[in-house]
């Protein structure tokens, strides 16, 4: 790879969304650690280098800290928050912890450009950037000009041309900073001379090639299938790499929307694959009798996944010498706690129990560095159908987790019937462009109704709808009035055990997509 970026990782937590913005870029880019020697760099040879974000405040000792000749290198160099404060503090400038509320700048912020900076070569010179800094740059290092700043910041943006470093301690690379993605492309192809020669194809071939490099040339693959559009792609990758060593289980655990099982087992049929339907239902329903709480539902329908997928790689002579895939994506991996991050949900695929791990020889996830829309472009550049490439996202543990309280048969069934009303109305119409994911959600909370001049006592249900490019963030979708409320007649009129609808007009954050 000719052309490439090194993307050094401070522990910030938009640190793949960078990685993201740059590939968005048609450049390629890899996150190493921050602890990687001024020769691991040379070696590597980028043409550029993106210092992340993080947690903590450069003048502490235990803070991490880059080798001062990194910036000897003759590599342009651009430091995002932490690493705008990391490359002030090193080469010379004074960073210290504000000493007044106004030095300290949260969210979203009015923030002013010098335009003949290259990078903000042809974007307007005011614009909303996004700030997470409670330290302050008291002085620059000698060399730099200040080219950005905000009524409570002077140097919120510094530069030194002459030798391609740069520093902002916004994030750019967040969708709520305004030309964010523009100001890392011109550090890109301004700066460093990018050629944007990178695609989603290169992605591919090289994926490819690892796969056939890690599995062998007689190892064989059992896929865990969910018939979404992840593990679906992950199919087809893995189909290209070893072709017919490749079993697909797919487990149906009675929680899946109406007719899905029998939809994932018709596409798959056509695909020159191993395709196995596990009718698992009662299984899984007996393991979640009398269980309330979300995380719970998560752990025992993943751990229960896996202990399926262990009984079908023994029917099929499935080894230790084997490998068990995933399509495990990057919002699974940090919203179930990767590193220090919290976690936000403990996803499925994340949750196998360490006796089915072990039976294998490892466990390939090759798309958990990818987000949703990244692998959408990857389903395509593999040839895959649109109707699998843009299904509505599903997760693992499917309606279980969206039902609140327990989940029952006679439940899952009402919530099927509503969300396939909701589903299909939005099918109908033109706003379902704007639709990114779109579900009902069967509460554990009831209220009284009339219905035939009679009272009624029965569920409510929510309405769910976002949209979003990345599924880290998302906006609750404007769904016209008049769709909603053919929804809502529709859904008292023909499911029983209804009476009331509501839609959910919260964002992520502070919600989660998912209810639970």
């Amino acid at each position: 790879m000719s052309q490439k970026i090194l993307i050094m990782d401070f522990g910030g937590q938009y640190n793949q969304l960078i990685a993201r913005r740059v590939r968005e870029c048609n450049v390629y880019c890899e996150i190493k650690s921050y602890r990687m020697t001024v020769e691991e760099i040379k070696a590597y040879d980028p043409m550029g280098i993106i210092f992340t974000g993080g947690p903590n405040s450069v003048y502490l000792e235990t803070s991490p800290h880059v080798d001062p000749a990194v910036f000897e290198l003759g590599i342009p160099i651009l430091g995002i928050c932490y690493g705008c404060q990391l490359m002030a503090h090193t080469l010379g400038g004074l960073v210290t912890e504000a000493q007044e509320d106004s030095a300290r700048e949260y969210g979203k912020t009015q923030t002013f450009f010098d335009t003949t900076c290259k990078l903000f070569k042809g974007i307007p010179a005011e614009g909303i950037t996004w700030m997470s800094h409670g330290d302050y740059m008291a002085k620059v290092p000698e060399g730099f000009s200040l080219v950005g700043r905000t009524d409570a910041c002077p140097n919120v943006a510094i530069a030194d041309e002459s030798r391609g470093f740069y520093g902002v301690q916004y994030h750019p690379e967040v969708n709520h900073t305004q030309h964010g993605t523009d100001m890392i492309r011109n550090f890109l192809y301004e700066v460093c001379g990018a050629k944007g020669e990178w695609t989603m194809g290169d992605f591919c071939a090289k994926a490819v090639a690892n796969l056939k490099e890690t599995i062998g040339p007689e190892g064989r693959v059992l896929l865990a299938l969910s018939g979404g559009v992840d593990s679906s792609v992950l199919a087809a990758l893995l189909a290209e790499a070893v072709g017919n060593r490749l079993t697909c289980v797919f487990v149906d655990h009675g929680c899946m929307r109406k007719n899905e099982g029998d939809e994932v087992e018709a596409a798959f049929s056509k695909w020159n694959v191993n395709f196995v339907r596990v009718n698992a239902e009662e299984r899984f329903l007996s393991k979640l009798k009398g269980v309330e709480d979300p995380q719970r539902k998560r752990q025992i329908i993943g751990a229960e996944f896996g202990y399926v997928f262990l009984d079908e790689a023994v029917k099929f002579g499935i080894t230790k010498s084997d490998f068990f895939a995933q399509g495990t994506i990057y919002p699974d991996v940090i919203e179930s706690g990767e590193g220090e991050a919290a976690v936000i949900k403990s996803h499925h695929n994340k949750l196998l129990p360490r006796e089915v791990i072990e039976q294998f020889k490892a466990v390939l996830e090759p798309l958990d560095h990818l987000f949703k829309d990244e692998i959408r472009l990857l389903g395509k550049e593999l040839g895959l159908p649109d109707y699998l490439v843009y299904r509505q996202p599903f997760p693992g543990p499917g309606l279980a987790i969206r039902i609140l309280g327990e989940v029952t048969k006679e439940k899952l069934d009402t919530l099927r019937e509503a969300d396939w009303i909701f589903r299909e109305e939005i099918g109908k119409h033109e706003c379902r462009k704007d639709c990114s994911q779109y579900f009902a959600v069967l509460t554990n909370a009831k209220s009284v109704g009339v219905m035939g001049d009679g009272r009624t006592y029965e569920n409510t249900l929510v309405l769910r709808s976002v949209t979003t490019s990345d599924f880290m963030t998302a906006e609750w979708t404007r769904i016209p009035y008049e769709v909603l409320d053919r929804v809502s007649v529709r859904i008292v009129n023909e499911v029983p055990h209804i009476n009331r609808i509501a839609y959910d007009i919260t964002s992520k954050p502070p919600a989660t997509v998912e209810w639970e």
